[in-house]
C-alpha cells in the first residue's frame, strides 16, 4: 500500500499551486488534463475496488443510493469541479479503498458481476498501482507543459 499511496501523492503534487484554468489545459492530443487524470484516477479507485471487488453496486449520480450501492463518477470534468474538490474526491476514494484492503485478504476474489475472468485483490491492487503510476506520469508531462515544473 506504500507504493500505490506514494503514486497517488504524486499525482496530486501535480495539482499543487496550479490554477483552475491550467488543471484544466489540454495540451496533447487525447485531450487528457490534470483534471481529468484526477477524476479518472477517482474513478478507477471507486470502481476497482468498491465496485468490482467489494461488491457494491453502483448508481446514477442524482438517484438514492441504497445500502450497499455507491455513486460511481464518470471521467467527464464538471463546471463545477475545483482543484481542491477533484482533489478532495479522490482522497475520499482512497479512504474507501484503504478501509477496503483493510479488512480484506489478498487472496480474496472480487465480487462484483463484470463478467470478466475472476481476479483476486492482489491483482486490483497492482492494476491500480500500474494505472496510478502511468498517470502521475502523465500529469508530471501536462505540468512541464504548462509551467515547466517538474519532479515529483
Amino acid at each position: 500500500m506504500a507504493l500505490l499511496r506514494y503514486q497517488r501523492d504524486s499525482l496530486l503534487r501535480k495539482l499543487a499551486g496550479i490554477s483552475e484554468d491550467d488543471s484544466r489545459l489540454a495540451l496533447v492530443g487525447t485531450g487528457t488534463t490534470l483534471a481529468w487524470l484526477v477524476r479518472h484516477m477517482t474513478r478507477a479507485e471507486t470502481q476497482w475496488m468498491v465496485v468490482r471487488f467489494a461488491g457494491h453496486e453502483p448508481v446514477p449520480a442524482g438517484d438514492t443510493v441504497p445500502p450497499g450501492g455507491i455513486v460511481l463518477p464518470d471521467d467527464a470534468v464538471q463546471p463545477s469541479d475545483t482543484v481542491a474538490s477533484l482533489s478532495a474526491g479522490y482522497r475520499a476514494a482512497w479512504a474507501m479503498t484503504d478501509a477496503i484492503v483493510a479488512d480484506s485478504d489478498l487472496d480474496e476474489p472480487c465480487r462484483g458481476n463484470e463478467g470478466d475472468t475472476p481476479v483476486r485483490l492482489r491483482w486490483v491492487l497492482m492494476h491500480l498501482l500500474e494505472e496510478t503510476a502511468r498517470h502521475a506520469g502523465h500529469a508530471d508531462i501536462l505540468r512541464e507543459l504548462i509551467d515547466g515544473s517538474t519532479g515529483r
